[in-house]
């Protein structure tokens, strides 16, 4: 229901529309003859568009500040400028993608994400690639961080020097540009990081800062002494407490207490500053303009300070992305943001909408995988899908089963308790199987961050040797490696039909295993992050199309889910539909889309499962259906009866 207008409404689209009529021909006269004319109106008409709600964010955010409307018009000629110096194959895809807004809820999008050393060496070698992930249906790249870091700490290259410099050992940024452009060209959406809550203190602005200039001293949070840093840790949780206590760090050459949320050398940038943002719109425009499609924006909760709160999710927080949106729906409307926000599950949801990052990554999901694989129960799973999994109309969720970081037990706590267990010691049995220290578990990962005192942590490990297919080897048991490749099978498998779009951590389709020579590398060694983070193997890839091969059936087994994915209509821009199965062993939901219809069974338990196929008939299913998956025909008269660790994707025959 629409809200009803108020003064302050009635005055901000007043003044939004007062503001733009005095502010274009302005910049007119600075920037149309630069620009083909019908060119210009289309802009122009993007402008029009996106200015009242464009205006009502900045004015929240910096409208008390005496000189508001020198920054807005400073903003508005950067996302102008940045415009203009879009290519012009990009500013044809912004029309397209204007046409097809959603074009991201397609079947058709199946996601990779990998390091481009670990995977090809470099930016020239990664073209070469391109093959590779045509072959496994990839349309969507995701590439771990790539810009100028500082050598040593950088948090894994989430400390920022340069947003317009690629590291040397990657190549340059034209090679980027030169990637994205062939991607785009083979149907591959390129997705890159924009950490824009901090940079590295090594970074031109924090050098300036450094160095005196009181200009860019105010691009940071920086206090003479305690008393501002205290006040704002009275309120505040620490985050990474390993690195340093607090959220500050004294810099003996400023002499001043720099606001550090995560590690020492990552200096949180002021957006209290309106500077700072046209900065950033900057850099933003500058990589949509290099061909980058999607944009993860990196640590969404932290980017907006206030003394007296926790500095986690304020609204400010959101007007920020939200006015990010409206300017790149002005100047590059090609571009789709991404939201990163590992916090509880209500307040992930809170970034999604097409005003502010239509996609979002689903840890949620992830986590409630891994504990459904442990439990062999779906109780939780199913609790919390029903409650939390859909979306406003235009937004998706990207869902993976596991990423380049750790694994955490990202779970509400009232979805644990709803299944019956007690949060903290539920959380502390995940991290204990998972790591192999529970009796019968298949895993073989490794704790990351565990506290001694409490028992809580995260885990590391790849996706096989997660599941089982480590042990199973080492162990040379046939039948558990059997049920370990069941169970990736049944982890992709929902991630790519459940909705949203489906991202593979490369290496995980061809079965890697930990690769523990991360130790023997001091630069690593204690970071057990590393160990689902080895170099691609290529001899292992080669063997991808030997179904007698344990990369071959696990490639050619994800290979059918994507395939089923990409050419059944059921799958796109469809709704999904949580139904209890009359089993706690199997978790079932349909995917409906016109008059498509699916039914997805996934079978978490390694014994045999049966269900009612008066149950099945209840949900609309017939006597005799399709398993879409296996490519049988199946009757079921009296019951279903699933097979250890299936996974079904059912449709009425005829």
């Amino acid at each position: 229901m629409k809200e009803a207008p108020t003064p302050e409404s009635d005055w901000l689209e007043e003044a939004a529309g007062s503001s733009l009529r005095r502010l274009l021909p302005r910049l007119e006269a600075h920037y149309r003859a630069r620009s083909d004319p019908g060119e210009w109106e289309v802009f122009v008409d993007r402008m029009e568009r996106h200015f009242p709600r464009l205006f009502r964010l900045l004015h929240g955010l910096y409208g008390s500040q005496y000189d508001f409307f020198y920054h807005l018009e400073a903003i508005l000629a950067a996302a102008t400028e940045m415009w203009l110096e879009r290519p012009d194959e990009l500013k044809a895809l912004d029309a397209l993608r204007e046409s097809d807004p959603n074009w991201f809820q397609s079947q058709r999008m199946v996601g990779a994400t990998f390091y481009v050393d670990l995977f090809a060496g470099d930016l020239t070698a990664l073209r070469e690639r391109i093959p590779y992930l045509s072959e496994l249906g990839i349309t969507y790249l995701h590439l771990m961080p790539l810009f100028r870091v500082p050598a040593g700490d950088n948090d894994g290259g989430y400390a920022v020097s340069s947003y317009r410099e690629v590291r040397e050992d990657l190549g340059t940024m034209a090679d980027l540009a030169q990637l994205a452009t062939e991607l785009r060209h083979h149907g591959i959406s390129l997705c890159l990081d924009f950490v824009f809550n901090h940079t590295s203190d090594e970074h031109e602005w924090a050098r300036r800062a450094m160095a005196g200039d009181r200009e860019y001293q105010t691009y940071y949070r920086m206090f003479p002494d305690r008393e501002w840093p205290d006040a704002y840790e009275r309120t505040m949780p620490e985050v990474f407490t390993e690195d340093h206590p607090g959220a500050f760090t004294y810099v003996p050459r400023l002499k001043r207490w720099v606001w550090t949320t995560f590690h020492t050398y990552q200096w949180d940038l002021n957006y209290g500053n309106p500077a700072v943002f046209t900065s950033m719109l900057e850099e933003l425009l500058f990589l949509a303009n290099q061909g980058v499609e999607v944009l993860r924006l990196d640590a969404v909760a932290f980017i907006w300070k206030q003394l007296a709160t926790h500095s986690q999710n304020l609204p400010q927080a959101h007007w920020i992305i939200q006015a990010f949106n409206a300017l790149a729906a002005i100047a590059a409307p090609a571009v789709v943001f991404k939201s990163e926000a590992i916090v509880h599950p209500e307040e992930v949801r809170r970034y999604i909408g097409p005003g502010e990052c239509p996609l979002s990554y689903n840890p949620e999901l992830m986590a409630l995988l891994w504990d459904a694989l442990a439990t062999r129960d779906v109780s939780t799973l199913d609790h919390a899908m029903r409650r939390g999994f859909q979306l406003p109309p235009g937004c998706a969720w990207v869902n993976y089963v596991r990423c380049h970081d750790d694994i955490g037990w990202a779970i509400a706590d009232e979805d644990i308790e709803a299944a019956g267990y007690e949060p903290d010691a539920h959380r502390r049995f995940l991290t204990r199987f998972y790591t192999g220290r529970f009796e019968g578990s298949f895993a073989r990962g490794l704790p990351f961050q565990e506290d001694p005192a409490t028992g809580q942590g995260r885990i590391s490990g790849t996706l096989a040797s997660l599941t089982g297919v480590e042990k199973a080897l080492a162990e040379e048991d046939a039948e558990e490696l059997e049920l370990a490749i069941r169970r990736i099978l049944l982890l992709q498998g929902i991630t790519t039909t459940i909705g949203g779009i489906p991202l593979i951590y490369i290496g995980d389709e061809i079965g890697q295993l930990n690769d523990y020579r991360y130790e023997q590398d001091p630069a690593k060694a204690g970071d057990s992050r590393w160990v689902h983070r080895g170099p691609f193997d290529q001899e292992r890839a080669e063997r991808r199309h030997d179904p007698a091969t344990v990369p071959g059936r696990i490639y050619q087994g994800l290979l059918r889910l994507i395939q089923l994915r990409q050419q059944n209509p059921a799958f796109a821009h469809a709704g999904t539909e949580f139904t209890s199965t009359g089993n706690p062993h199997v978790f079932g939901y349909f995917r409906h889309n016109g008059t498509a219809s699916v039914l997805i069974l996934a079978n978490f338990s390694e014994h045999e499962q049966r269900l009612e196929a008066r149950r099945l008939r209840q949900m609309g299913m017939r006597k005799t259906m399709v398993d879409l998956y296996a490519g049988h025909t199946i009757t079921a008269t009296a019951e279903l009866v699933m097979a250890p660790y299936q996974f079904m994707v059912l449709s009425r025959a005829g």
